[in-house]
């Protein structure tokens, strides 16, 4: 691999059976991934012929990256302003979705250091002139503080927002008090939360009050074009994978419930993000089973990027969305 994914290393969890095309595809530590460490451990990909090698990332932005590279052909995760840059410029296209923002379900969240809850910060409100950790700048993580800070009426300039450049280095800082907050996925959150390392302020799909596109499934340009059954082969697995998800957390209403295959879902899940699984069980993200990508609210996001100045000139998300694969709602 390339310097340009340095952050990126072959995960525990390659697919087991060497067996038809070898593709390399990007997880990171979090169950934004679930649906592709499902699809190996469960042999999904192998039935499409893939001999699929998990490589990990330790965050959002060097996926993007080592898609648009050639270094792995697609990823799953949070879209960010680099990959909105990369896609604008013709080098990316969306396929497809990742994790969805749903009451009832875990997404991303906000904690605050025990030394800054000690102190009195105890609300979002309470964030104004703090600081706040994330992976990344030009992250969702950074989108998703704005939204609400947006809505408890703070200015994001208020709020001093840390890049940290990995999960582990979010934990640390944390619980060292170095920063007095943070915005991780549910399984990083509840494993500052449970041991008391931190304390919980929040869920953004709480906040939003409504479901939400969260993440998003891409591919180079390159692999659209010119490798489409390798494409439509890897979104078969991956769909299938989000299904299975969904089938053993989702109930007949639509309704988090844990159903007959939760255990199986959870101890895969712990296993290739090395959590415990109580962890896993409280941080369950929800799944779109048909992968639907919500055009408005990809723009909604790319607009907001835009306004930071993260992105040169406006773009429509319509063009970003490869409607050869991707199903789009409104």
């Amino acid at each position: 691999m390339r310097a340009a994914v340095g952050a990126c290393v072959l995960a525990a969890l390659a697919q087991a059976a060497a067996a038809g095309e070898h593709v390399k595809i990007a997880v990171v530590s979090s169950l934004a991934s679930a649906p592709l460490y499902l699809a190996a451990a469960k042999g999904y990909f192998a039935e499409e012929g893939l001999d699929a090698e998990l490589v990990q990332c330790q965050s959002a932005q060097p996926v993007a990256v080592a898609v648009t590279s050639g270094d792995v052909a697609s990823g799953s995760t949070g879209m960010t302003a680099a990959l909105f840059a990369l896609a604008g410029r013709g080098e990316v296209r969306i396929i497809g979705s990742g994790t969805w923002e749903r009451p009832g379900f875990k997404g991303l969240g906000f904690v605050v250091s025990n030394q800054a809850h000690a102190a009195g910060v105890r609300s979002f409100e309470d964030l104004r002139d703090h600081s706040v950790g994330i992976t990344q700048l030009g992250t969702p993580l950074q989108y998703a503080l704005a939204r609400v800070l947006m809505k408890h009426k703070i200015d994001l300039k208020t709020v001093r927002v840390v890049g940290l450049q990995s999960n582990p280095n979010v934990a640390s800082a944390v619980t060292g008090g170095q920063v007095d907050a943070a915005v991780a996925s549910a399984a990083n959150i509840y494993a500052l939360v449970d041991p008391g390392n931190a304390k919980l302020l929040g869920w953004l799909g709480e906040e939003l009050g409504g479901a939400a596109e969260g993440d998003g499934t891409f591919t180079s340009k390159t692999m659209a074009d010119e490798h489409p059954d390798t494409v439509r082969h890897f979104l078969a697995a991956f769909r299938k994978a989000e299904r299975t998800w969904d089938a053993a957390f989702v109930d007949a209403d639509g309704n988090r419930q844990d159903q007959a295959a939760a255990p199986e879902m959870i101890t895969m899940a712990a296993k290739a993000l090395s959590q415990p699984e109580s962890v896993i069980r409280l941080s369950v993200e929800y799944f779109d089973p048909q992968s639907r990508i919500s055009v408005s609210d990809v723009q909604h996001a790319l607009d907001w990027y835009e306004s930071e100045g993260m992105l040169k000139g406006h773009v429509d998300a319509k063009a970003l969305i490869d409607t050869r694969y991707a199903d789009v709602v409104p």
